[in-house]
């Protein structure tokens, strides 16, 4: 059974890290303000924020030890990523989890997040949270029902989201724990230590700026290593900002993971609001859901 970690109360503090891309102050400034005016929370901010080491936001022996510092420090109670970028495949065999097992916490973020979703859900069985990141925050996002997702996730409320269908939508109903997050690193996985279970899983996918080819070929790859054939369902979130090549591939990122999954009999939704842009609903890796895939209304609840 998945173990979850304990919901925050009023008080509890959360560290924000940079275990990735770069991030600067001003651009979480406003995050730290409505954790802590907002929300009722207190916040702890790593090394990592504000600072930048090439690709990076630091070095990976910094990055590395500033997020597991947050990890085992007692007083925090969840660790919120500031942004993903890339960078947690260099550092993510080198955590270490023995403390994090015995007194787990919510671990918050997308896109490279998702391979530390990934990695502590086929490990250590421990839920963490797929949902949006500081940048979130500015410009009064804070304010929409996508960025308060996450905070009702951390308070403890059941998740129940509801939205229209699409028309390439396959009715059913499926149960089984949530599993997924980002396409590229999701294929990126397959072979590591942190290769993602599927079989009897819910599967949800994003993703952004990628080569409509290159979906393709990722889609092919997850069929082909057998991440497709045994789920109880798919959710296929935004695809944003998709790219061609001269040569026209002559299909939508949709049209492409349509044709993949055809052959299946799970339910399969389209259009789910998880993705890069702002509609990014928070989701508990490794939960129990029911997803529902009607003809008026698609519904995902604990």
């Amino acid at each position: 059974m998945i173990k979850t970690p304990p919901y925050l109360q009023p008080g509890d503090i959360i560290g924000i890290v940079c275990p990735a891309g770069a991030m600067p102050v001003e651009k979480v400034s406003e995050c730290i303000r409505v954790l802590n005016e907002e929300w009722g929370f207190l916040t702890k901010v790593g090394n990592t924020i504000g600072k930048q080491f090439n690709y990076f936001s630091a070095t990976d022996e910094d990055r590395l030890n500033d997020f597991q510092q947050m990890l085992d420090d007692d007083e925090v109670k969840a660790v919120l990523c500031a942004r993903g970028g890339y960078g947690m495949s260099r550092i993510i065999d080198r955590i270490n989890f023995k403390k994090f097992k015995k007194n787990p916490k919510w671990i918050i973020g997308y896109s490279d997040i998702t391979v530390f979703h990934s990695h502590l859900y086929s490990n250590h069985y421990i839920s963490s949270l797929h949902a949006p990141m500081a940048g979130a925050f500015n410009d009064a996002g804070y304010i929409d029902r996508f960025v308060q997702s996450l905070r009702n996730a951390l308070e403890g409320k059941k998740i129940k989201y509801a939205f229209d269908p699409h028309e390439f939508n396959k009715k059913g109903e499926a149960i089984g724990e949530l599993a997924g997050g980002n396409l590229t690193l999701l294929t990126h996985m397959i072979g590591t230590d942190s290769d993602i279970k599927t079989r009897g899983r819910i599967l949800f996918m994003e993703d952004v700026g990628e080569y409509l080819y290159n979906v393709d070929r990722m889609m092919y790859q997850l069929k082909r290593s057998g991440k497709l054939s045994k789920l109880a369902g798919l959710i296929v979130g935004g695809f944003t900002d998709m790219k061609d090549t001269e040569r026209p591939f002559g299909q939508t990122a949709y049209e492409i993971i349509r044709d993949v999954v055809g052959e299946y009999d799970y339910p399969v939704c389209y259009g789910f609001p998880v993705s890069h842009e702002k509609e990014n609903y928070a989701l508990k890796i490794g939960v129990g859901y029911k997803l529902k895939v009607g003809k008026s209304k698609v519904i995902l609840e604990e």
